[in-house]
């Protein structure tokens, strides 16, 4: 079966990082920082159209300033204390990847963001294909899944989006792919129930007593 797990708030631990580095970086422009409830509504889009979302009214030329900032805070962060996984995930995936699933990243962060991550953690060959936002289109559009399916000739029936936003579920249930929800990332549980997923994961390596799995 092909498992597509999203990243941040997923996989990752960084809600709080990423929130950190955006207000950050509208505090290095003189801007006043947004709440951290606000910035967790935009978390998994690829961050031209986070940084639109957040700041509508601002001119493309400052947008994109915010847009060198963000990613100059964050990558000072994260140097300084990589994001940990959420319990759980690294044993997880090493057991699906072993029953010999096949799996796959879809992903808000640029390829050169995702590329560092997973060289600092020693993934860089151990998921099948990844997907990132600046390389195709962002969530809420399904065309990163889209091209995961073409590429391993899947069906949306014989894969699965786990995820933590409604950017995640939306763009499965676009194309009638099952799709995952995990309690623990950037969006409430409550506003993924109305995406109806299969399942909804308070801990990641609940994944493994899936049904699905079997039946996949």
């Amino acid at each position: 079966m092909l498992l597509i797990f999203d990243w941040d708030g997923t996989l990752s631990d960084s809600k709080a990082k990423i929130t950190r580095a955006m207000q950050m970086a509208a505090g290095d422009l003189g801007w006043e920082p947004l709440a951290d409830h606000l910035i967790h509504d935009i978390i998994g889009l690829g961050l031209p159209e986070a940084i639109h979302q957040l700041y509508p009214d601002v001119r493309v030329e400052d947008r994109s300033k915010l847009r060198d900032a963000y990613a100059a805070r964050f990558l000072m962060l994260d140097e300084a204390r990589p994001s940990d996984f959420f319990p759980g995930v690294k044993e997880t995936l090493g057991s699906l990847k072993a029953q010999g699933h096949i799996l796959a990243v879809a992903t808000g962060k640029s390829r050169k963001g995702l590329d560092r991550i997973f060289g600092v953690l020693g993934l860089s060959n151990f998921f099948h294909a990844t997907r990132c936002a600046d390389e195709t289109a962002s969530k809420p559009n399904p065309l990163m899944l889209e091209e995961l399916l073409k590429e391993f000739d899947v069906s949306a029936s014989d894969a699965v989006m786990i995820g933590d936003t409604e950017f995640d579920m939306e763009m499965a249930k676009r194309i009638g792919m099952p799709r995952i929800a995990v309690s623990y990332g950037a969006h409430s549980i409550e506003r993924l129930h109305g995406y109806e997923p299969a399942l909804c994961l308070d801990r990641f390596d609940g994944l493994l007593a899936w049904n699905g799995l079997v039946a996949g």
